[in-house]
């Protein structure tokens, strides 16, 4: 897989996280809420500076340090040692790296990061683009891994 497309659809992903980030923080009030569809989803703007259900509060350099390290380690796996990734495995990786860079923007920024997803239908935290793309790319990875036989078998997907 072509590494320039890969990045590029990351940092479309990290765009498109932004874009309605900037929406967000420009038309709902701190902790002010729109309904989107009744019942179901609505818009709450919230300010996070944790991880994925508030935890590690205030780290905000952790998470700096831990996205560097994460993008050292995709630069170098990609060009000094590739591993058997299939081109399904770098579109997950790439979705998982965009809405990291998402997040990452806002922590560099703002310090912390701007939510605004919240369910109505279940008690769930306030999410974000982003995190969509993280945990859909974390999902269909690892379900990818778990499901595929040959991966298993030999090492090679």
């Amino acid at each position: 897989m072509q590494f320039w497309i890969l990045t590029v659809f990351a940092l479309v992903v990290a765009g498109l996280d932004q874009v309605t980030k900037y929406l967000t923080v420009a038309n709902i009030p701190l902790f002010g809420h729109v309904d989107f569809i009744p019942g179901v989803v609505g818009l709450t703007y919230v300010q996070n500076t944790g991880a994925a259900w508030s935890m590690l509060q205030g780290m905000r350099w952790f998470f700096v340090i831990l996205f560097l390290i994460l993008t050292a380690l995709i630069l170098w796996e990609y060009f000094k040692a590739p591993m058997p990734f299939s081109k399904f495995d770098r579109w997950c990786i790439a979705a998982i790296y965009g809405g990291g860079l998402g997040n990452m923007i806002d922590r560099a920024r703002l310090g912390y990061v701007v939510d605004m997803i919240q369910t109505e239908f279940m008690e769930f935290p306030v999410f974000n683009l982003a995190d969509c793309f993280i945990t859909c790319g974390c999902i269909l990875l690892i379900a990818r891994m778990m499901f595929n036989k040959k991966f298993w078998k030999d090492g090679k997907a």
